[in-house]
């Protein structure tokens, strides 16, 4: 007999599997929330930056402009093209060069003295105003109040102090003291003394505010290390120098060079005080008086803005040198 072997199924057909995507990795939250956060910014700081761009930097563009020209107030004559020739009158010519050394010189002479004087006033008012006390919102409030007058009334206030009579305040309070020994002394007219009065006010009027910003700083210190200090037998100037100072850094940088910014624009008590005080102008005159007198006196627009740019360069060079010597260690 023959056995019939049985026929082999026929093989499945083999299932399509379905079509592999590929999928997309997902983006990290951090990245995603980096450009939130980058786009919040940049629509926060629209407002400030539209208006630097609309009252800083169109004028000075305007006034690089008009520095190429000769430009004069109230002259029927049409801006005639001038190219260089402002800003080398500016320094070859000796009756525009010499005033504007001279103003230059002024303000060097107050920012050298007025940025370490007041920075180091204000840390020490910070510091003694960091205590919790009674009241100390008070003490604090005292010393802020001369910022929120304007320095046109500060420089009027200070003008019946240094008043050359026997009647200005000081001369009367010396005079009381040295028993009547002393004499009236004009110290705005005095050649040795005008600087030193402007720059007097000055501090007295500024220092507040470079305090509260210190102060701010200060508080943001932890208490802890001070305990451990004291754990460590730590003197108050070991403290000072091993704790306080680190931990304010930052804000002291911030603080000279926002000091050092404005010592450069000096202008209203010089102003003030020339024009109704009888200050030494020669003795006091700075780069900001002398740019307004040559623009509005001498309707000498086109030098005048002349003036403005170079002394605007000078400060920007100036700051980025400063912010170069005394960056924070932590910054890259």
């Amino acid at each position: 007999m023959t056995s019939v072997e049985p026929a082999h199924a026929a093989p499945h057909a083999r299932e399509k599997s379905p079509p592999v995507t590929a999928v997309k990795p997902a983006r990290p939250a951090r990245s995603v929330r980096k450009n939130r956060d980058w786009l919040h910014g940049l629509l926060m700081s629209t407002p400030a930056v539209a208006g630097l761009i609309a009252f800083v930097g169109i004028p000075f563009g305007y006034a690089v402009v008009l520095s190429f020209y000769n430009v004069r107030l109230g002259s029927p004559l049409a801006p005639s093209f001038f190219g260089l020739e402002q800003y080398r009158r500016l320094f070859t010519d000796p009756d525009l060069s010499g005033p504007f050394l001279r103003a230059l010189l002024n303000n060097l002479t107050f920012a050298v003295v007025v940025v370490p004087v007041q920075t180091a006033l204000a840390l020490g008012l910070a510091i003694l105003l960091n205590r919790k006390l009674k009241a100390i919102g008070l003490f604090r409030s005292f010393f802020f109040m001369p910022v929120v007058f304007p320095m046109a009334l500060v420089a009027v206030i200070w003008r019946l102090i240094l008043a050359r009579s026997d009647q200005g305040m000081l001369n009367s309070a010396l005079h009381a003291v040295s028993f009547g020994n002393w004499g009236a002394f004009d110290w705005l007219g005095d050649s040795a003394t005008a600087m030193a009065s402007i720059i007097v006010l000055s501090i007295w009027q500024g220092v507040g505010f470079q305090m509260v910003i210190l102060l701010a700083g200060l508080q943001q210190i932890p208490g802890e290390l001070y305990e451990a200090a004291e754990l460590d037998r730590a003197s108050r100037w070991q403290q000072f120098r091993h704790v306080t100072l680190p931990g304010i850094r930052g804000t002291l940088v911030f603080v000279a060079m926002l000091t050092s910014v404005l010592s450069f624009r000096v202008f209203d008590q010089v102003y003030v005080l020339i024009r109704g005080g009888g200050l030494n102008e020669d003795a006091t005159r700075t780069v900001m008086y002398q740019a307004v007198t040559t623009a509005f006196d001498q309707n000498n627009v086109g030098q005048a803005s002349a003036i403005t740019v170079v002394f605007f360069l000078i400060v920007v060079a100036l700051t980025l040198i400063q912010r170069r010597v005394v960056r924070p260690d932590n910054e890259d």
